[in-house]
């Protein structure tokens, strides 16, 4: 049975099914927060390659998701200093992407809490 290719509105179904996320844009593009906070939007940026995903992660989860996955995950010197792992959308399983973006949103929820706790 072929598998089910992913594409952004797969990422935006699994992704507004959890708590707090929202859809929004960034630079005229769909993009998906938790508060203000970006969560997942598609790569931007020329150094990305086509149908490649931005997903916020800490950067030792991005160290280990690359070394374990380098076809599906992967970064560019202009994502290297944000804590963001690329993801090659056609290469990635729908329960895969699930996976990833429940590990973005505690990376990000977390962090808007610590933000809320400061304010």
């Amino acid at each position: 049975m072929p598998r089910k290719k992913v594409d952004f509105d797969i990422v935006r179904e699994i992704a507004l099914a959890l708590p707090n996320v929202k859809q929004s844009t960034i630079r005229g593009a769909p993009s998906l927060k938790v508060g203000e906070r970006l969560l997942a939007c598609p790569a931007l940026h020329r150094s990305a390659e086509p149908d490649s995903l931005v997903v916020r992660i800490g950067f030792d989860r991005r160290a280990q998701l690359i070394a374990g996955e380098p076809s599906v995950y992967y970064v560019t010197d202009h994502y290297v200093n944000y804590p963001t792992v690329l993801v090659r959308m056609l290469l990635i399983d729908p329960q895969t992407l699930e996976d990833l973006l429940k590990m973005a949103w505690h990376f990000v929820s977390s962090r808007t809490r610590a933000r809320q706790r400061k304010e």
